[in-house]
């Protein structure tokens, strides 16, 4: 609850400056102060896309979208663990992974903690046929990667039913330049 608050603090203190075209001015203006009485709730988590849709249990879709990132994976990695063998054949017996090499029990350790990595040094990108899940570009494709980390096996060649949305990119081109999102229809 606290680092909400921080969060919520600093965005706002951001928020609340304004720039002058005075360049001998060295002092910030902050024209009102933000008022930070009020209670703040963290009422939803989607770091991952559709993770949280589809292994969270209906019942317990709130407790996961307030519990802070490090304690998701202790609280929610059994219950992700069974929706996914329950879900997935790739990980219907003990010992089959997935294409990072990893089993039922490690893959929902990574995936009840949710958030999004970002390197710091390297690509970033959900997945590039090398790097996985180092952050992620805006043309990346991240339904069909976690489906076929979910559904594809060792190598992604099971269940190709199952390991792919079909929707190979945006429906209108990003921008070249900020803010790169495509313009609403």
């Amino acid at each position: 609850m606290k680092s909400i608050k921080i969060i919520t603090a600093i965005a706002l203190s951001i928020l609340a400056f304004n720039c002058s075209n005075d360049d001998d001015n060295t002092m910030m203006e902050m024209p009102m102060e933000p008022d930070f009485s009020g209670t703040y709730m963290q009422e939803d988590q989607m770091g991952r896309p559709a993770v949280n849709t589809v292994f969270v249990s209906s019942d317990s879709k709130d407790m996961f979208n307030t519990t802070i990132p490090s304690q998701q994976s202790g609280n929610f990695q059994s219950m992700f663990q069974t929706n996914l063998t329950g879900l997935s054949p790739a990980f219907a017996n003990d010992g089959d992974m997935n294409a990072l090499g990893q089993d039922a029990a490690a893959f929902t350790g990574l995936l009840a903690t949710d958030v999004l990595n970002v390197s710091l040094d390297g690509t970033t990108t959900f997945y590039d046929g090398t790097n996985v899940l180092t952050g992620r570009a805006l043309a990346d494709d991240v339904i069909t990667v976690e489906l076929l980390l979910i559904f594809g096996g060792e190598d992604f060649s099971e269940n190709p039913g199952l390991s792919n949305d079909n929707v190979n990119e945006n429906d209108k081109p990003f921008l070249p330049a900020f803010p790169y999102l495509a313009s609403p229809w």
